[in-house]
């Protein structure tokens, strides 16, 4: 049963392994803006030993436009030195986490339900799920994150039955989770007291050296956590997507009382909220409602199974976070699961609180209750009731039946499968190359070719900030990124005032279309710009380019479709 379960595990790793690594370079088809400013931020730690803001060796990143968690930063930086600024050197830390997080469930799943098979069961649903896939492929720190948190409670259930072995190890894998993404600065602290509180019996069997190893970890790696989080930027995030800080909840709140005094025929000049309108529309009510809403959103068929995370970089197109399979699955889980005499207590809670308070860090921030980034801590129990409904499948005592069930079941995923897979790898490339930013790096390789003939170098700010897409794909010396940092202002004819770093300008001609941009543009000078607002197709009618104007290049989408131009006035 060893080799064979062994033999399994393998295949299992194998199958994880391709379908994270393969095509790295290529899909997804662009880096997007948060990879490079991991990559940038990784490249000026290889090079100076502080984050492109000039700070040193930071416990929270300062990037240009947030803060930023550090481990998987820190952790780029090996690849960073050895693939450069590259889908490899950015997504390879994730990918690796990712295969790896595979071993940890197999490993968390025998070790909670002391059985080899299931554990095999829980390593291939999350080696196929779509929503893991598609976090390990790109430069997202989430992929780090399940990694610290299941084998962070692979090494607790393993200390729990071994009397204490590498207590140490788990609670300093757990403390660790907030450096990592932001979600686990509310969800882990509520982890940690949850297995306190239910296995407080098995801990306080532990030995003194056990407990006070684990207590030093804690406080070595968890005060500075604290100290960050509070006082070093770490909630700056938090407080720009929270439901609390949305600044449309006022005038929401007043239209709502007006509109219930215009019901009541009470609509007249001077009149003030009444009691009731008070009581049922404020601030209190209205935050308890947005997060049942979030809540609601995060456990519906539509997220889950149907169309998923309406983020082209977090999903695809077509699908859900899961196969469509995996909703039957789920409920025969969830059933056989909690209806289960074989399962302590205990056990059940602690899946409920995975699915709870997984969730619940999303639901407190706009827009959470379909955000699969802030949602990933709930994959990890989906994935354990998905897996019970194929156990419950496999237990069937009937054989016929059982054939008839497994058979049934391994054909759907198959095509399952192989429908994400033709969507995933042909068409989500040309679905989803405006979400990841295609066209930049083509764009600053065809302004270097050209740059040296002239004297300014002006990159286009129409949509995206443009910034961190010239410092990463140039890429720019970080030792003169700090001197240049923060970036001095100028004032350009028709631009107005725009931040500069040596040549380089970063702004747009302000009310001036195309064809008034000969005008504005200073001689010998390029503008690097979107597609946006050029509103002309210049690839199919080059001629249409303005008299005074050259045009030296023209960067088109997978589709064919124009994404930027390379302008140059003589």
């Amino acid at each position: 049963m060893f080799n064979k379960t062994k033999i399994f595990l393998f295949f299992i790793l194998f199958i994880a392994s391709f379908l994270r690594l393969w095509k790295l370079d290529e899909v997804p088809v662009s880096m997007f803006g948060d990879e490079l400013d991991v990559g940038y931020h990784a490249y000026s730690i290889l090079k100076t030993g502080k984050d492109y803001s000039g700070n040193f060796m930071p416990l929270h990143f300062q990037s240009l436009a947030e803060w930023r968690t550090p481990l998987y930063l820190y952790t780029s930086v090996p690849t960073v030195a050895i693939f450069g600024i590259s889908p490899y050197g950015v997504r390879l830390p994730a990918a690796i986490f990712g295969i790896l997080t595979i071993l940890g469930i197999y490993l968390l799943a025998k070790q909670v339900f002391n059985k080899d098979y299931f554990g095999l069961i829980v390593a291939f649903v999350l080696a196929l799920s779509p929503w893991h896939i598609q976090y390990s492929r790109a430069g997202f720190e989430v992929t780090m994150l399940l990694f610290f948190l299941v084998f962070g409670l692979y090494f607790f259930f393993y200390s729990v039955r071994n009397g204490g072995r590498f207590f140490w190890f788990s609670v300093s894998l757990l403390t660790l989770t907030p450096l990592i993404y932001s979600t686990a600065k509310f969800f882990t602290p509520f982890l940690m007291f949850f297995l306190f509180l239910f296995w407080f019996r098995e801990i306080f069997k532990f030995s003194k050296k056990e407990i006070f190893s684990a207590l030093i970890f804690l406080i070595f790696l968890g005060l500075p956590t604290f100290y960050s989080t509070f006082f070093g930027g770490g909630t700056q995030r938090f407080s720009y997507i929270s439901i609390f800080t949305d600044p449309t909840r006022e005038s929401e709140i007043g239209t709502a009382r007006m509109l219930d005094a215009y019901d009541r025929n009470e609509l007249v000049e001077g009149l003030q909220p009444s009691f009731a309108d008070k009581f049922y529309h404020n601030k209190f009510f209205l935050w308890i409602s947005l997060i049942f809403d979030n809540l609601l959103k995060s456990f519906s068929t539509e997220f889950l199974f149907i169309s998923g995370d309406p983020n082209l970089r977090h999903s695809i197109k077509q699908m859900g976070q899961f196969y469509q399979i995996d909703f039957i699955l789920l409920i025969f889980g969830i059933v056989f699961f909690f209806a289960s005499k074989n399962i302590t207590k205990r056990h059940k809670y602690f899946i409920v609180f995975m699915l709870i308070f997984g969730a619940l860090p999303a639901s407190l921030t706009r827009d959470g209750g379909n955000h699969a980034t802030r949602l990933i801590t709930i994959l990890v129990p989906l994935v354990f009731l998905i897996s019970f409904g194929i156990y419950y499948l496999f237990s069937i005592q009937n054989c016929k039946l059982k054939i008839f069930l497994t058979g049934s079941y391994f054909v759907i995923l198959l095509a399952n499968f192989i429908f994400y897979s033709h969507y995933y790898w042909v068409h989500n490339k040309y679905d989803s190359e405006r979400w990841w930013h295609y066209g930049f790096r083509e764009a600053i390789t065809s302004l270097k070719n050209y740059e040296e003939n002239y004297d300014k170098i002006i990159i286009s700010m129409y949509g995206e900030p443009a910034w961190i897409f010239f410092a990463a794909l140039y890429p720019y010396d970080p030792f003169l990124w700090h001197k240049g940092y923060p970036f001095k202002k100028a004032d350009i004819t028709g631009f107005g005032e725009v931040g500069f770093i040596d040549r380089y300008y970063f702004g747009s001609p302000q009310n001036a279309g195309l064809y008034d941009w000969g005008k504005v543009l200073p001689s010998k000078s390029i503008y690097l710009a979107t597609e946006k607002e050029v509103k002309v197709n210049l690839i199919q009618e080059p001629e249409r380019t303005p008299g005074d104007l050259v045009l030296l290049d023209a960067i088109a989408y997978p589709s064919g479709e124009p994404a930027f131009y390379l302008f140059a006035k003589e």
